[in-house]
């Protein structure tokens, strides 16, 4: 069980049958009356943020989330597949489960899957991935100094703001919190 005082952003709760994540929280002190928090909860199966508000010292329960080892395989039609690394079992996840992340997977990629109740709700990137430039405009000698960039579509379909200097084939490094260009690989 967890309670109010044990809130603070990224927190996972359960309401309702329905886990949530807490995005915001706000501690209130009435002059008259008893305190309560204020928070914004995510719900984690299909994302809408909803408002809620606890009484001081009220108890939560804690979510049955578990995390397994996963390794992404293939994108097969509106989905990606996943095998288990334990037991080498394959997961079909949908492509709006995953959303914006979906575009930062690699083949052969290892990383961790959050599941509550054997349902897959997220996955962690590693801070950063070398992806290949498939499509962009050529580069021009001389272009390295001037700070301007470009749109370059990477092998996964997303696009990516690189300096003037990147060309087709050129492997480059992305930050996948920001899908900012870091460098050049």
């Amino acid at each position: 069980m967890l309670s109010t005082t044990d809130f603070r952003r990224g927190l996972k709760i359960e309401m309702d049958g329905v886990p949530y994540e807490i995005v915001e929280f706000l501690h209130v002190k009435p002059g008259k009356g008893g305190a309560f928090i204020r928070t914004k909860l995510k719900n984690m199966l299909n994302g809408r943020v909803v408002e809620n508000t606890f009484r001081s010292g009220e108890k939560m329960v804690k979510p049955d989330l578990e995390t397994k080892s996963m390794q992404y395989l293939y994108r097969e039609g509106q989905g990606y597949v996943f095998m288990d690394m334990e037991n080498y079992e394959q997961l079909h996840v949908g492509k709006e489960q995953l959303g914006e992340k979906g575009g930062y997977l690699t083949d052969g990629m290892e990383l961790t899957m959050l599941m509550y109740k054997a349902q897959p709700l997220d996955i962690d990137l590693p801070a950063s991935v070398v992806l290949e430039v498939t499509d962009t405009e050529p580069g021009v000698k001389g272009d390295t100094v001037s700070g301007a960039t470009k749109p370059a579509i990477v092998e996964s379909g997303i696009s990516v703001n690189v300096p003037l200097f990147v060309n087709i084939g050129d492997k480059i490094k992305v930050d996948t919190r920001t899908g900012a260009y870091i460098g050049r690989e």
